[in-house]
């Protein structure tokens, strides 16, 4: 059985839109994107860099995944984000796309039209944890299917007011556990929360 963690920029309102460059992703008429690079201190880069030293294989939306295969594959030699490309490059990437027939990056895979038993089935199989970057739309519905099992949230201090969030109305009600947190000197605090069942409740009323 594979693990599936959900890895995300988000600010404090739950946006996650276009963190990387303003011309990310402008859907719905979203300004703000690029919000992430002025927190990406050191400590930041070392938590990215942990996040990526165990193995996995991507799990991606569309968007994200044209995104990434527009810009991995292209990174020179001589740049200092190489040896990240060269992971990227070289990992399984699992796709959600009704267009399989643009999917070029090497080591791609097409999930199956219904997203969530494709993605039920990698789960079972034995392999590399399963990890999502970006890919709002395919995360919201991982977690309304309970598909999820660990959190990886770098929640940074800013309201953004509009934008694609995290979380949906319809994820499903799940109890997770703080694992590990930091806070890095920009702000953002770097968080791991492990799935640890149902939600439990109890009152404050007086018997």
């Amino acid at each position: 059985m594979r693990t599936l963690i959900v890895a995300a920029f988000i600010t404090l309102d739950g946006v996650m839109q276009a963190p990387g460059g303003p011309q990310e992703d402008t859907s719905g008429g979203f300004s703000h994107g690029g919000w992430l690079p002025p927190y990406a201190d050191e400590v930041f880069g070392q938590a990215m860099q942990a996040l990526f030293s165990q193995p996995f294989e991507l799990l991606l939306g569309r968007r994200t995944y044209d995104i990434f295969a527009g810009y991995w594959p292209r990174v020179g030699a001589d740049s200092q984000n190489r040896p990240m490309a060269d992971l990227f490059n070289g990992v399984a990437k699992h796709v959600a796309t009704h267009h399989p027939a643009s999917v070029e990056w090497h080591n791609s895979h097409v999930l199956g039209a219904d997203v969530v038993a494709a993605v039920r089935t990698l789960k079972q199989q034995d392999g590399a944890p399963l990890l999502t970057q970006g890919s709002a739309e395919l995360v919201r519905q991982l977690l309304a299917a309970g598909l999820v099992d660990e959190l990886r949230l770098l929640v940074h201090p800013l309201l953004l007011g509009r934008g694609k969030r995290l979380f949906g109305d319809d994820a499903q009600p799940t109890a997770f556990e703080l694992v590990e947190s930091l806070a890095s000197p920009s702000g953002v605090l770097i968080t791991r929360y492990v799935r640890s069942g149902a939600v439990r409740t109890g009152s404050f009323e007086i018997p």
